[in-house]
């Protein structure tokens, strides 16, 4: 069996609309901010940041749990946005 390299085809901005538009808006949002929230974590390194760190952790959670109701796929881990 062959096996070709996998490429990313681009999706055009018509058809990202599409499935967008497929999404319910909470999820969207939910999505929106557990990434923004992902990068916020990201950001509190130091010892002094704990309590935003904890803080901005509980609100990941929240977020997730909407995601995974939706798709579990869309679940956001604090490394995976930078």
């Amino acid at each position: 069996m062959i096996t070709l390299p996998s490429t990313q085809v681009p999706v055009p901005d018509a058809v990202a609309l599409l499935i967008g538009q497929q999404i319910p808006k909470h999820v969207l949002d939910a999505e929106i901010e557990a990434v923004t929230l992902a990068y916020r974590i990201s950001l509190c390194r130091k010892p002094e940041t704990v309590q935003a760190r904890e803080y901005n952790l509980g609100q990941l959670a929240r977020a997730n749990k909407t995601l995974a109701a939706y798709n579990p796929k869309l679940v956001v881990t604090p490394g995976s946005a930078a």
